[in-house]
C-alpha cells in the first residue's frame, strides 16, 4: 500500500504517550510568563511544553522508519522550507506537538497532541492523543478508525437544523466570515474548542456532525482528515476537491457523509 513497511501504530501511540507525559503535562497549568511566546501574534503562541515534546518526538519517530523525514510545527514556524519535505518520495511525519496552544497556555484542559505520517502527498496513518484524559486515535488507511482500542464511526446524518459543528471563521476573508455567520444560523449549536484535534474527536465520538476550517496547516488536519475518513465520514476542500497534506490553503469541510455534504455546502456556500 505505502511502498514502505509501516511501523507498528500501537508502538507510535506508546511514544506519543510517554512524550506526552514527560515534555507536556509536568507544564500543565504550571507555566510562568516566560514559558510562553507568541510567534506570529497574540494568538500564535509557543510554549516550552511544545518546544520539549516536538525535540523528543522527532528523533524518535525518525528511529521508528529508517529513511523517513519530519515536519514539526515548530520548526516550521523557524524555516517554513521544512514544509517542502511533505511534497518528497520519502515517508514524512508530521506533527503538532500541543495542539491548542492557547488553551494549554491558559491552564484549560483542550489540547491534543497529533502525528501523522504520508507519504508523497498522502497521509497513511494518524493519531490523536489527549494527554488529560488519555483518550487516544489511530487511524492507518484503509484500517478504520479506532479509539481507544474501538472501532469508531462518524454520526448518522441529520437534518440540517439538527447538525452541531465546529464553523471557524478564523483565517478567511472577513467577506466570507459574514456570509458564513448569516448561512449558519439555520444549523444546531456551533462548538469551537480552539483546538482541531479536540473538534476531530468529537467527530469520531459522535458528539458533532461537521467541521469546517479555513488555512490548512498539515499538523492541524492530516491525521484528523484521515481518522474522519476511515471512521465514515466524507470531506473536500469547498471548491470539490480532495484534501492532501501538502494544501496550505483553502478551505476544508467535513461531513457525516457525501450528501450531508452537499447540504452543508449549498447552506454555507450557496
Amino acid at each position: 500500500m505505502t511502498g514502505f513497511p509501516l511501523p507498528d501504530i500501537d508502538r507510535v501511540a506508546d511514544l506519543i504517550r510517554s512524550v506526552a507525559r514527560t515534555e507536556i503535562m509536568p507544564y500543565f497549568q504550571k507555566l510562568d510568563a516566560a514559558d510562553i511566546r507568541q510567534k506570529t501574534g497574540p494568538t500564535d503562541l509557543v510554549t516550552l511544553a511544545d518546544e520539549a515534546a516536538e525535540r523528543a518526538l522527532t528523533p524518535a519517530l525518525s528511529a521508528l522508519l529508517p529513511g523517513s523525514r519530519v515536519v514539526g510545527e515548530e520548526a516550521a514556524s523557524e524555516d517554513e522550507r521544512v514544509l517542502d519535505r511533505i511534497h518528497g518520495d520519502d515517508p514524512v511525519w508530521i506533527i503538532d506537538p500541543v495542539d491548542g496552544t492557547i488553551n494549554f497556555a491558559q491552564g484549560r484542559p483542550m489540547f491534543a497532541v497529533i502525528v501523522a505520517l504520508a507519504c508523497k502527498g498522502e497521509t497513511v496513518a494518524g493519531w490523536i492523543h489527549d494527554p488529560v484524559d488519555g483518550r487516544m486515535a489511530t487511524a492507518v488507511k484503509g484500517q478504520g478508525a479506532w479509539l481507544d482500542g474501538r472501532r469508531v464511526h462518524v454520526a448518522p446524518a441529520v437534518p440540517l437544523p439538527q447538525m452541531v459543528g465546529a464553523l471557524s471563521t478564523r483565517f478567511c476573508s472577513a467577506e466570507m466570515g459574514r456570509q458564513l455567520e448569516e448561512r449558519s444560523v439555520g444549523l444546531a449549536e456551533r462548538v469551537c474548542l480552539s483546538s482541531a484535534a479536540q473538534e476531530y474527536l468529537r467527530l469520531l465520538d459522535g458528539r458533532a456532525h461537521y467541521s469546517l476550517y479555513h488555512r490548512l496547516m498539515p499538523w492541524d488536519h492530516a491525521a484528523g482528515v484521515l481518522l474522519h475518513a476511515e471512521a465514515g465520514g466524507y470531506s473536500a476542500l469547498i471548491d470539490g476537491t480532495p484534501y492532501r497534506p501538502g494544501r496550505l490553503n483553502g478551505s476544508i469541510l467535513l461531513a457525516p457523509d457525501r450528501e450531508s455534504w452537499q447540504a452543508l455546502h449549498g447552506q454555507l456556500f450557496g
